[in-house]
């Protein structure tokens, strides 16, 4: 019997071919400005998705990198909340819909499926590319300001994944102040960038006002401990390349890292990491340094030597953004 395929593999088969007919050098600028949008440095109160080639673009070139980090932030989430599987979901400007793809990778079952964005030619590629997927074919796709006055119906798990860098500093309130009234679980993720952190440290604190307990990635739900304009909380994800990754920016790698800051929280209790890995493990002889956030709202480093036994040859396996210690390490 063939093993069932993987949504990360349907997601890649979906994806493939969409380039077709698109000049590349076409697709090369579309994804050059969409780079730009993408890092923060154009709010605006528009759609930056503007066009089929714009479109397609994004899915071929960020769709992939959207779905691994959401993932990873889900997966997170998941383990701080053991058993609970959510019933509903809303994606605000969700786009072509990765997180959607990432939501179902993270909990089997179907679900009914809200994609709210303000772009239609996205939300059209989006519910093509998602008639791939049985437990996505029933999703409904809105074309929805996303801002201020935004209504949403209520819903168990809400996701909002690099949007908040295309919005106002009023228009990124509106929409968490939006997701925390009709949720009861809410994941924000943006890329992994000081100014992509500051906007998910924002989100955090209206959450945690709003009542919710932050399941990942900190151990606690108190101030973050990092001093803002000195360091940033960020994770890594590895995305394998595609055919216009390589050509938009050289190189022969078939996988590229991609940075996101995210944070995850609840209305109902969660069980956060102990701690939480926060830069990639230094492996050396004999020993693994571990940069950990804790607990009591600290930054600090752990060495575990050989003289740990299981607990070092467990360091020797952990990474970036695990929790530390691992549950049976405990």
């Amino acid at each position: 019997m063939n093993a069932p395929v993987s949504p990360a593999d349907t997601l890649r088969a979906a994806l493939a071919g969409l380039l077709d007919g698109l000049p590349p050098r076409q697709a090369a600028a579309a994804v050059e400005r969409l780079i730009a949008n993408y890092r923060g440095r154009t709010p605006t109160d528009a759609p930056v998705l503007r066009d089929r080639s714009d479109v397609v673009a994004y899915a071929a070139y960020r769709m992939p990198a959207t779905f691994e980090a959401m993932s990873a932030a889900l997966a997170a989430f998941a383990d701080a909340a053991p058993g609970w599987t959510p019933g509903s979901h809303t994606d605000i400007g969700g786009g072509t819909g990765a997180a959607t793809w990432a939501v179902s990778a993270t909990w089997d079952g179907e679900r009914p499926v809200t994609v709210l964005d303000w772009a239609e030619p996205a939300l059209a590629l989006g519910r093509e590319i998602a008639a791939a997927h049985p437990a996505l074919r029933t999703a409904a796709w809105h074309c929805s300001r996303i801002g201020s006055g935004l209504s949403l119906k209520s819903t168990d798990l809400v996701t909002v994944s690099y949007v908040l860098g295309e919005l106002t500093e009023g228009d990124r309130a509106a929409v968490v102040d939006a997701a925390a009234v009709a949720a009861q679980a809410v994941v924000v993720v943006e890329p992994g960038t000081p100014d992509g952190y500051a906007r998910v440290i924002e989100a955090r604190d209206r959450l945690i006002g709003a009542g919710f307990r932050v399941a990942a990635p900190c151990p606690h739900s108190a101030a973050c401990p990092i001093v803002p304009g000195e360091d940033w909380c960020h994770f890594s994800a590895r995305v394998s390349r595609s055919s216009l990754h390589r050509q938009v920016k050289g190189g022969s790698l078939a996988y590229e890292d991609e940075k996101f800051s995210y944070v995850a929280a609840a209305r109902f209790p969660v069980h956060p990491a102990a701690s939480r890995v926060v830069r990639r493990p230094q492996i050396r002889k004999g020993q693994v340094l571990l940069d950990l956030c804790g607990p009591d709202e600290s930054l600090h480093r752990d060495t575990v030597t050989k003289r740990h036994g299981p607990l070092y040859r467990a360091a020797r396996d952990t990474h970036w953004g695990a929790p530390w210690p691992l549950p049976h390490e405990d």
